[in-house]
């Protein structure tokens, strides 16, 4: 599993048990010699003792034992070569550990390959800071190494390297020498078994090039995809350029491509959601993507691969199967792009067209305005939000509409529905466009009650604040549909059921175009943007 997505300029190791296996000699026995109780870590224990010479008396003792100790280690398994690898990536590499810096020299004698002199710093109990569980010794690393704390992977067995790598901000990994509970591996961002394993981990972290995504990363991806449609005849693979469905069973095939092109922390969510809800609203099943990923510089392994991993899990959600594409880092691009291109299918008789729209049939909306925008302005503008006074807690409810951006249950409902004769999903330039869309595409005129659509108060505290307004904001999440008058109560009635609100907002008029909006019984202007509200932010 990748954690949240990360950069790693330098990597800090733990030392006894993790760089070494120490020599065989007995800890326990020496603890008890000391008068140290075995369940209290030995420098907590001199801690307690009076200054002095009883206290400095244990710790010379302590690092006699320490040095003799290190003169019978050995190198643990792939440490050199990971140390020698990590300098030839171009990143810095320091060793952080409670033990004296003369063991750690001494130690560092009996390997053939590295010494001292190849770790750009040693933070051990002899300098000025506490070197673990505290962040002290982590964050005077990453001072001294020119490095953010976030960017510094720190690795060890035990359980004081990873606090303090957690309390530092850095990212943790842990070597699980089978000696620990699996409650300490789960606290930590990655577990391994080796130190061989740190390898796929730092390709992850590594800044890439320019170019097409590696191919180690692009295997690594597909080998965790589910392929479980029996239509799929050629699955994605390094070295696959297309992919093949059997569509021999199917009537008509439905098609659809739309770019993310906003700054979002869910890209591929969006990515999915918004191609997936264009091909239901025309009453078909949406069932194999193919996606484009271009990335800009700087970007790294992890970053690109939450975003597969949004689309991966949000494609299982909704059973579509993600069928490939391309993957790419291009200085074409200043922050992530997604483009999607979808195909779903439906029996011929279940198309729903909008040409079917007929006068007389109810404007029903679901949910309310808004829904995207709500949760974009929520996320990417979290800062904003809380210097105009909005609480945290405030700001993540707003933040969790993007779990309310599909619009596929709904348009299910409605396309097993007697009387439906259209449906629109609410995009780009919120319900003022799609309502003008809704009528161009059907060809009549439509009249909208303004009083009767339907607002989150979130939303509206949002745009209140932002000034803007609601009707011109982006609005995946929103489902219209018109359907004949004698069938909008029990549509209604079916889709509520379903825990998805519903309004009737308005009617379908004779054949024309315009919308005819009303206020208060009086007729108004219905608004027009000329973008979308959301970009008034960014």
């Amino acid at each position: 599993m990748i954690p949240i997505p990360f950069v790693v300029r330098a990597v800090l190791f733990d030392f006894d048990g993790t760089l070494t296996r120490p020599g065989a000699l007995d800890f326990a026995a020496f603890k008890v010699a000391i008068g140290c109780p075995p369940d209290t870590p030995v420098l907590e224990f001199l801690e307690t003792l009076p200054t002095g010479g009883q206290r400095e008396a244990a710790a010379d003792a302590l690092e006699r034992f320490e040095v003799a100790a290190a003169a019978r280690s050995v190198p643990n398994f792939e440490a050199e070569q990971i140390v020698h690898e990590l300098h030839s990536r171009g990143l810095k590499v320091g060793i952080v550990t409670r033990n004296c810096a003369r063991s750690v020299v001494r130690a560092l004698e009996n390997f053939n390959g590295i010494g001292a002199a190849d770790f750009d710093l040693i933070v051990s109990r002899d300098c000025p800071v506490r070197p673990k569980p505290s962040a002290d010794g982590i964050l005077l690393a990453a001072r001294t190494l020119g490095v953010a704390p976030q960017e510094v992977m720190m690795v060890g067995d035990y359980v004081f390297d990873v606090e303090a790598g957690q309390r530092a901000g850095a990212v943790t990994v842990f070597l699980d020498n089978r000696e620990h509970s699996a409650a300490l591996r789960l606290q930590s961002d990655f577990t391994i078994g080796s130190l061989g394993e740190l390898r796929p981990i730092l390709g992850m972290g590594r800044v890439l090039p320019c170019g097409k995504l590696p191919n180690a990363l692009l295997r690594a991806f597909f080998a965790q995809l589910p392929f479980e449609d029996p239509a799929m005849i050629v699955k994605p693979g390094v070295g696959e350029d297309t992919a093949a469905v059997d569509v021999a069973a199917e009537e008509v095939l439905v098609l659809k491509s739309d770019p993310i092109t906003f700054a979002t922390d869910a890209i591929g969510q969006y990515a999915v959601l918004v191609n997936a809800n264009d091909i239901a609203t025309s009453g078909a099943v949406p069932r194999w993507l193919l996606t484009t990923l271009l990335f800009p510089r700087g970007v790294t392994g992890a970053e690109i691969w939450q975003v597969m991993n949004e689309l991966r899990a949000t494609c299982q959600r909704w059973g579509i199967t993600l069928c490939g594409g391309h993957t790419e880092i291009t200085d074409a691009v200043t922050r992530p792009v997604v483009i999607g291109m979808l195909a779903g299918t439906v029996a011929r008789a279940g198309l729903v067209d909008k040409r079917n729209m007929a006068a007389g049939d109810h404007v029903l909306l679901t949910k309310g305005v808004a829904v995207e925008g709500t949760a974009i302005i929520a996320r990417e503008f979290g800062r904003r939000l809380a210097a105009l006074g909005v609480s945290a807690d405030e700001i993540e409810v707003c933040r969790q509409f993007l779990d309310r951006i599909s619009i596929i249950t709904e348009a299910r409902i409605a396309a097993d529905a007697p009387g439906v004769s259209a449906m629109h999903d609410v995009t780009e330039g919120g319900l003022a466009a799609a309502l003008k869309e809704l009528g161009e595409a059907g060809g009549h005129r439509i009249r909208v009650d303004m009083d009767r659509i339907p607002i989150f108060p979130e939303t509206r505290k949002l745009t209140g604040l932002l000034a803007l307004d609601p009707l011109g904001l982006i609005g995946s999440g929103s489902l219209l549909i018109t359907c004949a008058a004698a069938a909008a109560d029990t549509l209604a009635a079916a889709i509520r059921s379903a825990g998805v609100e519903v309004a009737v907002i308005g009617e379908v008029l004779t054949p024309g175009e315009g919308i005819e909006a009303l206020r208060g019984g009086r007729t108004v202007r219905w608004p027009c943007f000329e973008v979308d509200e959301i970009t008034r932010l960014f």
